[in-house]
């Protein structure tokens, strides 16, 4: 790189985290999750205004690679921290409700979406039809995790029944995502790409020798003393490698690192794993902006015809009904009132930034075109924009509990 084009990288990079903070904060004026604002923002930033014009200038071709590099790390890090607080504990304690509801507003959605992808296979060449369908199945039942616990959290719904439901449900179906999506990257690889099962003794000798370790490393740390660099160090090198190991398999990086994240123990060294949850969420503070930018040059808004905005309706309304019905259906199967459930159902309806990489990943597997791609991010944002009206608007009806206060439905474990 020349001169010029770093101090045109750096300003960039200020540029686009300067920009993410204000459409978060925006967003979070207009009582939205701050990554509805990051990821328009993103948008912005892309082709969608002036034909690119201002993408070209703030954004030359030859400053993008590195700003992509850049964008790759900061993904790579989040989908580290998602693993590491990922907690299994919800879904062996979560209780029967938890369970039928996480598998029907997974299943549902899925299966309806294999329909989509019949459909949409007929306007939209892919790679690999088989691996299409598949996708289109993941894509549509995807819960953003950590974007639904944010949306708890500002809501004040922590402890309550309904919350505790939904965050448990959500943990499956992230965990149910990425290992479809692993399903979906081998079969869109063929045959020939067998060395992707290597994946699977590879989870193993994490589970066996690489989270022992880790617990070994993070005691090296003592209590209520800042966290060492040597113990940050060998973490982030830990989920470095463990990322280049997966796409060297044929599987995309974020695997690697949500695997590596996962064997973090959560329980034995708590305030050394939260000190070490601080220290990356504040790294990905500065660099996954980068991803939404990256992510907006492949959406052009302004480049949407009759048939996108066909294929957005559509695909919305599969989406939504999906996702809504299969969980409703699965937590009044339970005995959990209409209203909790029409809440759980809302909740689940949450896309934000999984939904993103799992896009992103689909994409780079050369199993969406940029039209398709597009439309689905558009999909994405209003799924998770409706959720905060949906949960005011049920909130208000008649003489119902508040929403998210405990109800009397008994869990069993």
């Amino acid at each position: 790189m020349t001169g010029t084009q770093v101090a045109v990288l750096l300003g960039d990079v200020a540029l686009i985290v300067l920009v993410a903070r204000l459409m978060g904060a925006l967003a979070g004026r207009l009582g939205q999750p701050a990554v509805i604002g990051e990821v328009l923002g993103g948008i912005l930033l892309g082709p969608t205004l002036f034909h690119g014009a201002l993408t070209d200038w703030l954004v030359p071709a030859e400053v993008r690679p590195h700003l992509g590099t850049l964008a790759d790390l900061g993904l790579l890090l989040f989908m580290f921290l998602v693993g590491m607080e990922f907690d299994f504990g919800r879904l062996r304690g979560s209780g029967r409700v938890a369970s039928v509801a996480a598998v029907g507003s997974a299943l549902l959605p899925f299966a309806l979406g294999l329909g989509l992808g019949g459909y949409l296979l007929r306007e939209h060449e892919s790679t690999n039809s088989t691996a299409f369908v598949l996708f289109i199945g993941v894509a549509v039942s995807v819960t953003a995790f950590p974007v639904l616990a944010r949306i708890i959290t500002d809501r004040g719904m922590q402890g309550s029944l309904t919350a505790t439901l939904a965050l448990s449900a959500a943990a499956f179906c992230d965990l149910a995502a990425w290992t479809m999506l692993a399903v979906v990257q081998s079969v869109a690889r063929g045959g020939q790409h067998w060395q992707v099962l290597l994946v699977v003794p590879y989870t193993i000798a994490l589970v066996v020798w690489g989270r022992p370790l880790m617990k070994r490393v993070l005691a090296r740390a003592r209590p209520g003393e800042p966290l060492p660099a040597s113990i940050l160090t060998t973490v982030f090198l830990g989920a470095l490698l463990s990322a280049a190991l997966t796409q060297m398999i044929g599987l995309h990086f974020v695997i690697g690192a949500f695997l590596f994240g996962l064997v973090v123990p959560r329980h034995e060294h708590p305030a050394v794993r939260e000190s070490l949850a601080e220290r990356t969420q504040g790294i990905t503070v500065l660099l996954l902006p980068l991803y939404f930018v990256v992510a907006g040059q492949q959406v052009d808004l302004s480049a949407m015809d009759s048939s996108d905005l066909l294929d957005l309706g559509l695909i919305t309304l599969v989406a939504v009904v999906g996702k809504f019905a299969g969980t409703w259906i699965a937590a009044r199967s339970q005995g959990l009132p209409c209203r909790e459930a029409a809440v759980l159902g809302t909740l689940m309806n949450t896309r934000g930034l999984t939904e993103l990489i799992a896009l992103g990943v689909g994409l780079e597997a050369g199993l969406l075109d940029e039209g398709l791609y597009a439309v689905f991010v558009v999909m994405a944002v209003v799924t998770t924009a409706m959720t905060g009206p949906l949960l005011r608007w049920l909130a208000g009806g008649g003489e119902q509990k508040r929403v998210g206060e405990p109800v009397g439905v008994t869990e069993q474990t």
